[in-house]
């Protein structure tokens, strides 16, 4: 059981991103402005538009990579520091994202002390 913990962790980790952004494609693509509605909401934390692609980018691919085990730690490292930039954004209108992205960004930060997770494609390829 314990040789699965930190697989199970990684898997939830990376829906930690994963899940968010394809649910924000979806609506951006569901929408004729869509995309510049996301822009807006960016906005609204003090965000430029450059951040909607770049966060988008970044949230699936090294979600995906992270939910495969592919380059955990580096993806892990990435995403740990988008979840502490996040929880000092959105923490400033949204007090309790703080918190939840500073425990994210706390769970990754240890998931690159332990990367070697059963069930990864680093396993496969050797890394």
């Amino acid at each position: 059981m314990q040789k699965y913990s930190t697989a199970a962790a990684r898997i939830l980790l990376a829906l930690a991103f994963l899940g968010p952004v394809i649910l924000r494609l979806i609506t951006i693509t569901s929408s004729p402005d869509g995309y510049l509605q996301y822009q807006m909401t960016l906005g609204q934390f003090g965000l430029p538009g450059i951040f909607a692609p770049l966060l988008i980018l970044i949230e699936l691919v090294c979600g995906l990579a992270l939910f495969l085990g592919f380059k955990t730690r580096l993806n892990a490292y990435i995403l740990a520091v988008l979840a502490a930039f996040l929880a000092f954004v959105l923490g400033s209108k949204i007090p309790d994202m703080l918190f939840v992205y500073l425990g994210i960004a706390g769970g990754l930060f240890l998931l690159t002390q332990h990367p070697k997770t059963s069930c990864a494609l680093d396993n496969k390829l050797g890394k």
